[in-house]
Protein backbone atom coordinates (compact mmCIF):
# COMPACT_ATOMS: atom_id res chain seq x y z
CA UNK A 1 0.00 0.00 0.00
CA UNK A 2 2.86 2.33 0.83
CA UNK A 3 4.40 1.68 -2.54
CA UNK A 4 1.12 2.36 -4.29
CA UNK A 5 0.71 5.57 -2.36
CA UNK A 6 4.22 6.67 -3.27
CA UNK A 7 3.58 5.81 -6.91
CA UNK A 8 0.33 7.72 -6.94
CA UNK A 9 1.97 10.71 -5.27
CA UNK A 10 4.78 10.71 -7.82
CA UNK A 11 2.30 10.46 -10.66
CA UNK A 12 0.27 13.36 -9.25
CA UNK A 13 3.43 15.44 -8.86
CA UNK A 14 4.52 14.82 -12.42
CA UNK A 15 1.01 15.62 -13.63
CA UNK A 16 1.08 18.88 -11.70
CA UNK A 17 4.44 19.79 -13.20
CA UNK A 18 3.10 19.12 -16.68
CA UNK A 19 0.03 21.27 -16.03
CA UNK A 20 2.25 24.14 -14.88
CA UNK A 21 4.35 23.79 -18.01
CA UNK A 22 1.26 23.72 -20.20
CA UNK A 23 -0.20 26.76 -18.41
CA UNK A 24 2.98 28.75 -18.84
CA UNK A 25 3.09 27.72 -22.52
CA UNK A 26 -0.52 28.82 -22.99
CA UNK A 27 0.21 32.17 -21.34
CA UNK A 28 3.26 32.63 -23.53
CA UNK A 29 1.37 31.76 -26.70
CA UNK A 30 -1.54 34.05 -25.75
CA UNK A 31 0.91 36.90 -25.23
CA UNK A 32 2.50 36.17 -28.60
CA UNK A 33 -0.94 36.08 -30.25
CA UNK A 34 -1.84 39.43 -28.71
CA UNK A 35 1.43 40.94 -29.91
CA UNK A 36 0.90 39.56 -33.37
CA UNK A 37 -2.73 40.84 -33.39
CA UNK A 38 -1.60 44.35 -32.39
CA UNK A 39 1.07 44.26 -35.06
CA UNK A 40 -1.50 43.07 -37.61
CA UNK A 41 -3.85 45.92 -36.68
CA UNK A 42 -1.02 48.42 -37.02
CA UNK A 43 -0.06 46.97 -40.39
CA UNK A 44 -3.70 47.07 -41.48
CA UNK A 45 -3.95 50.72 -40.46
CA UNK A 46 -0.80 51.51 -42.36
CA UNK A 47 -2.11 49.66 -45.39
CA UNK A 48 -5.37 51.62 -45.20
CA UNK A 49 -3.46 54.89 -45.04
CA UNK A 50 -1.33 53.85 -47.98
CA UNK A 51 -4.44 52.87 -49.95
CA UNK A 52 -6.06 56.25 -49.19
CA UNK A 53 -2.96 58.09 -50.32
CA UNK A 54 -2.83 55.94 -53.43
CA UNK A 55 -6.46 56.75 -54.25
CA UNK A 56 -5.80 60.47 -53.81
CA UNK A 57 -2.77 60.27 -56.04
CA UNK A 58 -4.77 58.27 -58.58
CA UNK A 59 -7.56 60.87 -58.59
CA UNK A 60 -4.97 63.63 -59.05
CA UNK A 61 -3.40 61.71 -61.89
CA UNK A 62 -6.80 61.20 -63.53
CA UNK A 63 -7.55 64.93 -63.23
CA UNK A 64 -4.22 65.73 -64.81
CA UNK A 65 -4.89 63.23 -67.57
CA UNK A 66 -8.32 64.78 -68.21
CA UNK A 67 -6.80 68.26 -68.24
CA UNK A 68 -4.13 67.08 -70.62
CA UNK A 69 -6.79 65.53 -72.87
CA UNK A 70 -8.77 68.78 -72.82
CA UNK A 71 -5.72 70.83 -73.65
CA UNK A 72 -4.92 68.41 -76.41
CA UNK A 73 -8.42 68.74 -77.88
CA UNK A 74 -8.18 72.53 -77.65
CA UNK A 75 -4.82 72.47 -79.36
CA UNK A 76 -6.23 70.20 -82.07
CA UNK A 77 -9.21 72.56 -82.55
CA UNK A 78 -6.84 75.51 -82.73
CA UNK A 79 -4.66 73.73 -85.24
CA UNK A 80 -7.70 72.74 -87.32
CA UNK A 81 -9.11 76.30 -87.20
CA UNK A 82 -5.74 77.67 -88.23
CA UNK A 83 -5.49 75.15 -91.02
CA UNK A 84 -8.93 75.98 -92.44
CA UNK A 85 -9.02 77.93 -95.61
CA UNK A 86 -10.14 81.53 -95.95
CA UNK A 87 -13.35 80.53 -97.69
CA UNK A 88 -14.39 78.30 -94.83
CA UNK A 89 -13.76 81.08 -92.31
CA UNK A 90 -15.90 83.47 -94.31
CA UNK A 91 -18.70 80.92 -94.67
CA UNK A 92 -18.66 79.98 -90.99
CA UNK A 93 -18.71 83.66 -89.91
CA UNK A 94 -21.61 84.43 -92.23
CA UNK A 95 -23.61 81.42 -91.04
CA UNK A 96 -23.00 82.29 -87.36
CA UNK A 97 -24.12 85.87 -87.98
CA UNK A 98 -27.27 84.67 -89.70
CA UNK A 99 -28.10 82.33 -86.81
CA UNK A 100 -27.72 85.14 -84.28
CA UNK A 101 -29.77 87.55 -86.42
CA UNK A 102 -32.50 84.94 -86.79
CA UNK A 103 -32.73 84.61 -83.01
CA UNK A 104 -32.83 88.39 -82.56
CA UNK A 105 -35.60 88.69 -85.16
CA UNK A 106 -37.62 86.01 -83.38
CA UNK A 107 -37.25 87.87 -80.07
CA UNK A 108 -37.94 91.41 -81.34
CA UNK A 109 -40.45 90.51 -84.06
CA UNK A 110 -38.61 92.77 -86.53
CA UNK A 111 -36.85 91.99 -89.80
CA UNK A 112 -34.18 94.64 -89.23
CA UNK A 113 -31.58 92.30 -87.62
CA UNK A 114 -31.74 89.81 -90.49
CA UNK A 115 -31.85 92.59 -93.09
CA UNK A 116 -28.74 94.22 -91.61
CA UNK A 117 -26.81 90.92 -91.49
CA UNK A 118 -27.82 90.04 -95.05
CA UNK A 119 -26.64 93.46 -96.28
CA UNK A 120 -23.33 93.04 -94.48
CA UNK A 121 -22.99 89.54 -95.95
CA UNK A 122 -23.64 90.80 -99.47
CA UNK A 123 -21.09 93.61 -99.07
CA UNK A 124 -18.51 91.23 -97.60
CA UNK A 125 -18.94 88.69 -100.38
CA UNK A 126 -18.75 91.48 -102.96
CA UNK A 127 -15.39 92.61 -101.51
CA UNK A 128 -14.18 89.02 -101.33
CA UNK A 129 -14.95 88.53 -105.04
CA UNK A 130 -14.83 84.73 -105.09
CA UNK A 131 -16.61 83.10 -108.08
CA UNK A 132 -17.56 79.99 -106.11
CA UNK A 133 -19.54 82.19 -103.69
CA UNK A 134 -21.70 83.90 -106.32
CA UNK A 135 -24.49 81.41 -105.66
CA UNK A 136 -24.45 82.52 -102.02
CA UNK A 137 -24.83 86.17 -103.10
CA UNK A 138 -27.82 85.28 -105.28
CA UNK A 139 -29.42 83.44 -102.34
CA UNK A 140 -28.79 86.49 -100.12
CA UNK A 141 -30.51 88.72 -102.70
CA UNK A 142 -33.55 86.42 -102.80
CA UNK A 143 -33.84 86.39 -99.01
CA UNK A 144 -33.54 90.19 -98.88
CA UNK A 145 -36.35 90.55 -101.43
CA UNK A 146 -38.51 88.20 -99.41
CA UNK A 147 -37.85 90.19 -96.23
CA UNK A 148 -38.72 93.48 -97.95
CA UNK A 149 -42.07 92.05 -99.06
CA UNK A 150 -43.13 91.25 -95.48
CA UNK A 151 -45.33 93.86 -93.81
CA UNK A 152 -44.25 93.94 -90.17
CA UNK A 153 -45.97 96.11 -87.59
CA UNK A 154 -43.91 99.13 -86.52
CA UNK A 155 -44.38 98.66 -82.80
CA UNK A 156 -42.53 101.85 -81.65
CA UNK A 157 -44.58 104.07 -83.97
CA UNK A 158 -47.84 102.39 -82.92
CA UNK A 159 -46.89 102.83 -79.25
CA UNK A 160 -46.26 106.55 -79.83
CA UNK A 161 -49.70 106.89 -81.44
CA UNK A 162 -51.37 105.18 -78.50
CA UNK A 163 -49.49 107.46 -76.08
CA UNK A 164 -50.69 110.50 -78.02
CA UNK A 165 -54.28 109.23 -77.93
CA UNK A 166 -53.98 108.62 -74.17
CA UNK A 167 -52.78 112.20 -73.59
CA UNK A 168 -55.78 113.56 -75.51
CA UNK A 169 -58.40 111.65 -73.51
CA UNK A 170 -58.73 114.37 -70.82
CA UNK A 171 -59.58 116.98 -73.49
CA UNK A 172 -62.26 114.95 -75.30
CA UNK A 173 -65.83 116.24 -74.77
CA UNK A 174 -68.48 113.87 -73.50
CA UNK A 175 -71.92 113.54 -75.02
CA UNK A 176 -73.56 114.13 -71.63
CA UNK A 177 -71.73 117.42 -70.98
CA UNK A 178 -70.85 119.13 -74.23
CA UNK A 179 -69.23 122.55 -74.17
CA UNK A 180 -71.56 125.44 -74.85
CA UNK A 181 -71.10 127.00 -78.19
CA UNK A 182 -70.44 130.71 -78.05
CA UNK A 183 -72.61 132.66 -80.47
CA UNK A 184 -71.50 136.07 -81.50
CA UNK A 185 -74.11 138.79 -81.00
CA UNK A 186 -72.83 141.86 -82.83
CA UNK A 187 -74.82 140.90 -85.94
CA UNK A 188 -77.99 142.77 -84.90
CA UNK A 189 -75.88 145.85 -84.30
CA UNK A 190 -74.48 145.55 -87.77
CA UNK A 191 -77.98 144.94 -89.07
CA UNK A 192 -79.17 148.07 -87.37
CA UNK A 193 -76.50 150.14 -89.08
CA UNK A 194 -78.49 150.41 -92.37
CA UNK A 195 -81.48 151.52 -90.36
CA UNK A 196 -79.38 154.27 -88.88
CA UNK A 197 -78.25 155.26 -92.35
CA UNK A 198 -81.86 155.21 -93.55
CA UNK A 199 -82.95 157.28 -90.57
CA UNK A 200 -80.16 159.72 -91.31
CA UNK A 201 -81.39 160.08 -94.92
CA UNK A 202 -84.91 160.59 -93.62
CA UNK A 203 -83.60 163.19 -91.20
CA UNK A 204 -81.86 164.91 -94.07
CA UNK A 205 -85.03 164.78 -96.12
CA UNK A 206 -87.29 165.99 -93.27
CA UNK A 207 -85.35 168.54 -91.23
CA UNK A 208 -88.54 169.79 -89.60
CA UNK A 209 -89.11 166.51 -87.52
CA UNK A 210 -85.44 165.94 -86.61
CA UNK A 211 -85.74 165.50 -82.79
CA UNK A 212 -88.69 163.11 -83.04
CA UNK A 213 -87.05 160.93 -85.72
CA UNK A 214 -83.71 160.75 -83.87
CA UNK A 215 -85.40 159.68 -80.64
CA UNK A 216 -87.42 157.02 -82.43
CA UNK A 217 -84.38 155.66 -84.31
CA UNK A 218 -82.28 155.34 -81.14
CA UNK A 219 -85.11 153.55 -79.35
CA UNK A 220 -85.64 151.18 -82.24
CA UNK A 221 -81.90 150.34 -82.48
CA UNK A 222 -81.65 149.66 -78.75
CA UNK A 223 -84.73 147.45 -78.89
CA UNK A 224 -83.24 145.37 -81.74
CA UNK A 225 -79.95 144.95 -79.90
CA UNK A 226 -81.75 143.89 -76.73
CA UNK A 227 -83.98 141.45 -78.63
CA UNK A 228 -81.02 139.85 -80.44
CA UNK A 229 -79.05 139.40 -77.21
CA UNK A 230 -82.07 137.92 -75.46
CA UNK A 231 -82.60 135.50 -78.33
CA UNK A 232 -78.93 134.39 -78.16
CA UNK A 233 -79.24 133.72 -74.41
CA UNK A 234 -82.50 131.81 -74.89
CA UNK A 235 -80.93 129.64 -77.59
CA UNK A 236 -77.94 128.89 -75.32
CA UNK A 237 -80.24 127.60 -72.58
CA UNK A 238 -81.65 124.75 -74.68
CA UNK A 239 -79.68 122.51 -77.03
CA UNK A 240 -81.29 119.68 -78.96
CA UNK A 241 -78.86 116.88 -79.87
CA UNK A 242 -79.43 113.52 -81.51
CA UNK A 243 -77.97 110.77 -79.24
CA UNK A 244 -77.61 107.29 -80.69
CA UNK A 245 -76.86 105.70 -77.28
CA UNK A 246 -79.28 106.80 -74.52
CA UNK A 247 -76.98 105.59 -71.73
CA UNK A 248 -74.41 108.23 -72.75
CA UNK A 249 -76.74 110.98 -71.53
CA UNK A 250 -77.01 109.32 -68.09
CA UNK A 251 -73.31 109.63 -67.26
CA UNK A 252 -73.03 111.75 -64.12
CA UNK A 253 -70.30 114.44 -63.93
CA UNK A 254 -68.53 112.58 -61.12
CA UNK A 255 -68.49 109.42 -63.28
CA UNK A 256 -66.82 111.19 -66.19
CA UNK A 257 -63.43 110.89 -64.45
CA UNK A 258 -63.76 107.11 -64.11
CA UNK A 259 -64.97 106.83 -67.71
CA UNK A 260 -61.88 108.66 -68.97
CA UNK A 261 -59.61 106.55 -66.74
CA UNK A 262 -61.23 103.38 -68.07
CA UNK A 263 -60.54 104.56 -71.61
CA UNK A 264 -56.91 105.30 -70.68
CA UNK A 265 -56.60 101.86 -69.12
CA UNK A 266 -57.72 100.18 -72.34
CA UNK A 267 -55.24 102.24 -74.36
CA UNK A 268 -52.38 101.42 -71.97
CA UNK A 269 -53.27 97.72 -72.06
CA UNK A 270 -53.23 97.87 -75.85
CA UNK A 271 -49.78 99.51 -75.73
CA UNK A 272 -48.40 96.83 -73.39
CA UNK A 273 -49.89 94.10 -75.59
CA UNK A 274 -48.18 95.59 -78.63
CA UNK A 275 -44.83 95.75 -76.84
CA UNK A 276 -45.21 92.09 -75.81
CA UNK A 277 -46.22 91.09 -79.38
CA UNK A 278 -49.72 90.02 -78.31
CA UNK A 279 -51.55 91.55 -81.26
CA UNK A 280 -54.88 89.80 -80.64
CA UNK A 281 -55.11 91.24 -77.14
CA UNK A 282 -54.13 94.67 -78.48
CA UNK A 283 -56.90 94.45 -81.08
CA UNK A 284 -59.43 93.64 -78.35
CA UNK A 285 -58.39 96.59 -76.16
CA UNK A 286 -58.43 98.99 -79.11
CA UNK A 287 -61.91 97.76 -80.11
CA UNK A 288 -63.19 98.38 -76.56
CA UNK A 289 -61.63 101.86 -76.58
CA UNK A 290 -63.33 102.62 -79.91
CA UNK A 291 -66.64 101.41 -78.51
CA UNK A 292 -66.30 103.73 -75.49
CA UNK A 293 -65.45 106.68 -77.75
CA UNK A 294 -68.44 106.00 -80.00
CA UNK A 295 -70.89 105.53 -77.13
CA UNK A 296 -69.97 108.19 -74.57
CA UNK A 297 -68.01 110.92 -76.37
CA UNK A 298 -69.20 113.68 -78.68
CA UNK A 299 -68.83 112.29 -82.19
CA UNK A 300 -69.09 115.77 -83.75
CA UNK A 301 -65.91 116.96 -82.02
CA UNK A 302 -62.82 117.19 -84.17
CA UNK A 303 -60.66 115.89 -81.32
CA UNK A 304 -62.81 112.79 -80.93
CA UNK A 305 -62.68 112.21 -84.67
CA UNK A 306 -58.89 112.55 -84.65
CA UNK A 307 -58.50 110.04 -81.80
CA UNK A 308 -60.87 107.60 -83.51
CA UNK A 309 -58.86 107.88 -86.72
CA UNK A 310 -55.62 107.21 -84.82
CA UNK A 311 -57.08 104.13 -83.16
CA UNK A 312 -58.41 102.92 -86.50
CA UNK A 313 -54.95 103.22 -88.05
CA UNK A 314 -53.30 101.47 -85.10
CA UNK A 315 -55.84 98.64 -85.25
CA UNK A 316 -55.27 98.27 -88.99
CA UNK A 317 -51.50 98.03 -88.61
CA UNK A 318 -51.44 95.75 -85.55
CA UNK A 319 -51.19 92.47 -87.39
CA UNK A 320 -49.09 89.41 -86.62
CA UNK A 321 -46.70 88.71 -89.48
CA UNK A 322 -44.70 85.50 -89.94
CA UNK A 323 -41.05 86.35 -90.40
CA UNK A 324 -39.40 84.48 -93.27
CA UNK A 325 -36.31 82.39 -92.63
CA UNK A 326 -33.09 82.83 -94.65
CA UNK A 327 -33.31 79.23 -95.83
CA UNK A 328 -31.87 79.95 -99.31
CA UNK A 329 -28.79 81.62 -97.86
CA UNK A 330 -28.22 78.86 -95.30
CA UNK A 331 -28.62 76.16 -97.95
CA UNK A 332 -26.20 77.97 -100.26
CA UNK A 333 -23.68 78.32 -97.41
CA UNK A 334 -23.94 74.62 -96.64
CA UNK A 335 -23.47 73.68 -100.28
CA UNK A 336 -20.47 76.04 -100.61
CA UNK A 337 -18.88 74.64 -97.43
CA UNK A 338 -19.33 71.12 -98.77
CA UNK A 339 -17.57 72.10 -101.99
CA UNK A 340 -20.54 71.51 -104.27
Amino acid sequence: MALLSLGALGLAWSTHERLQVLESELVRRQQVSQDESAEARMLSRQAHDIATQSEAKLALLEAKVAETALQRSQVEDLISSMSRSRDENVLSDVEAGLRVAQQQAAITGSVEPMMAVLKQTDERLARYNQPRLERVRRAVARDMDRLRSVAVADVPALSIRLDEATRQVDDLPLTSSPKRREVAAPAPVRAAAPDKAASRTQEDQAPVNLPEMAWWGVLRDQWKVFASQAWVEIRSLVRVTSIDHPEAALVAPEQAFFLRENLKLHLLNARLALLSRQFDQAQGDIAQAQQILTRYFDASSQRVKAVQEQLKQVAGQSRQATLPRPDDTLAALTAAAAGR
